[in-house]
C-alpha cells in the first residue's frame, strides 16, 4: 500500500504513528519494560509480587467454612457410614472382650450380602432390650434357607459340620434345634432359617443370649458389620476380613482431596499477579 505524506509538513506538530506501527511500538515498549530500559521498571516474575494482606474476616470465614464442612462430614459419617459401640458383656469372648469399643460399618450390607462368620450389630429383639442395652453383637452362623442344628459339640449346616476357625480349639456347642417359635416370635420353618432372617450366635457358646433363645433375627434389624476394634490400644485391630478398609480409604481420600483443593485454590489466588 502506498504511504501518503503531507507535502508541506508543519514542523511544530509532532508526527503521529500510523495504525500499522502501533503493534510494533507496543511490542517494543513491552520488551523495554521487561528488560528494564530507560524510564521503565522490569515486570516482576509470576509469584514474586508481595502478597496483599488478607483480611481477618476473610480468614475467619474460610476457617469457619472448614469447621462447618467438618461437622457436616462427621454427621454424615456417623449417621450413614460408621458407628462406635461399647461391649458390655462377655458373650463374644475371646473375639471381643468386655469394655472393648468397636467400629461398625453401616455401608457394608449396602455393598454386599451378609456373609457367614460376619460379626453384626443389630437391634435387640423384644424381651432382651433394656434401658441400657438397645443393641446386641453376635456372629452370623445360619443364612436364609439354611437347615441348622447343633449336636455332638458342633454345628451342622445342611447336614455338614460347620468349620468355625474363629473359635478357640476345643470349644463345644450344646445341642440345639431351630424352633418354629420363640416367645411368640416366628422361628425356623421345618428347621430352616426363613428368608430375610439370620441365625446368630455368640462366640462364648456357654454364656450367650442369641438365636438359640430369641430365634433368627430379621435383616432389617441389622445396624452394620463390626470390622475394627478401636479401644483399648492393646486390642486395636481388624475383625475378620478387612475389605471395609477400602471404604475408610475412600472416605479419607475424599476428605483430604476436598481440604487440599480448597487450600491450593486459596494460595493460588494469592499468588496470581493482578491484571496490568
Amino acid at each position: 500500500m502506498t504511504e501518503l505524506r503531507d507535502p508541506n509538513p508543519d514542523p511544530t506538530v509532532a508526527p503521529v504513528a500510523s495504525a500499522d506501527a502501533l503493534p510494533v511500538l507496543t511490542r517494543r515498549a513491552r520488551r523495554m519494560q521487561a528488560e528494564g530500559g530507560p524510564g521503565t521498571q522490569a515486570a516482576p516474575a509470576w509469584g514474586d509480587e508481595e502478597e496483599e494482606p488478607t483480611s481477618p474476616w476473610r480468614v475467619a470465614l474460610e476457617w469457619g467454612g472448614f469447621v462447618v464442612a467438618a461437622i457436616l462430614i462427621a454427621f454424615v459419617v456417623k449417621t450413614l457410614v460408621f458407628a462406635v459401640f461399647y461391649i458390655p458383656s462377655g458373650s463374644m469372648e475371646p473375639t471381643l472382650a468386655i469394655s472393648d469399643r468397636i467400629a461398625v460399618s453401616k455401608l457394608s450390607y449396602r455393598l454386599h450380602d451378609v456373609h457367614r462368620g460376619d460379626i453384626v450389630v443389630f437391634e435387640a429383639p423384644e424381651g432382651t432390650r433394656t434401658a441400657e442395652i438397645k443393641d446386641l453383637v453376635k456372629r452370623v452362623i445360619g443364612l436364609p434357607g439354611d437347615e441348622i442344628e447343633g449336636h455332638d459339640g458342633g454345628i451342622f449346616i445342611n447336614g455338614q459340620l460347620l468349620d468355625q476357625p474363629w473359635l478357640p480349639p476345643g470349644v463345644q456347642t450344646d445341642t440345639f434345634a431351630c424352633e418354629t417359635e420363640y416367645e411368640g416370635q416366628p422361628g425356623c420353618i421345618a428347621g430352616r432359617v426363613p428368608e430375610g432372617t439370620y441365625f446368630v450366635m455368640g462366640d462364648n457358646r456357654g454364656s450367650s443370649l442369641d438365636s438359640r433363645t430369641f430365634g433368627p433375627i430379621h435383616e432389617d434389624w441389622i445396624v452394620g458389620r463390626a470390622f475394627l476394634t478401636i479401644w483399648p490400644v492393646t486390642r486395636i485391630g481388624f475383625i475378620g476380613p478387612s475389605y471395609t478398609l477400602w471404604v475408610i480409604v475412600g472416605v479419607a481420600v475424599i476428605i483430604s482431596g476436598f481440604v487440599g483443593s480448597s487450600v491450593w485454590s486459596r494460595r493460588r489466588r494469592r499468588r496470581e499477579p493482578a491484571p496490568r
